[in-house]
């Protein structure tokens, strides 16, 4: 099974850390935590992140977590396939790993560009 990642602004990181969970403005307005797997992530940043200097890149610990994942269709036009949405909280102890990634296109870290080639 290949990983799902979660990418957050700096502030967005701040605040979930001190909540004890990650909360953003568009997953409450969705209704569902927006994740990536690794074949998704450039994209995401692309559309999503490309006004930020940095972002915060999460490794989600699946297993804990997969009662409350549904892999659901991109409601967006400009996105295909399926993407993992978390109903439920996606609490700080559910991170494997952070990166901080600073803009030079987002260098992603070896171990996701690996996987993405899978």
């Amino acid at each position: 099974m290949s990983s799902i990642y979660k990418v957050l602004t700096e502030e967005e990181w701040e605040h979930a850390i001190s909540l004890g969970y990650v909360e953003t403005k568009l997953d409450n307005d969705d209704g569902f935590i927006h994740l990536s797997t690794s074949k998704q992530l450039a994209l995401t940043l692309h559309l999503y992140f490309k006004n930020s200097k940095k972002v915060i890149l999460l490794e989600i610990d699946q297993n804990a977590i997969e009662n409350k994942i549904v892999f659901e269709e991109a409601k967006s036009g400009s996105r295909l396939g399926k993407f993992a949405h978390l109903y439920g909280k996606l609490l700080i102890k559910n991170v494997k790993k952070e990166w901080t990634l600073k803009r030079n296109g987002f260098d992603l870290p070896k171990k996701v560009l690996a996987e993405s080639e899978e």
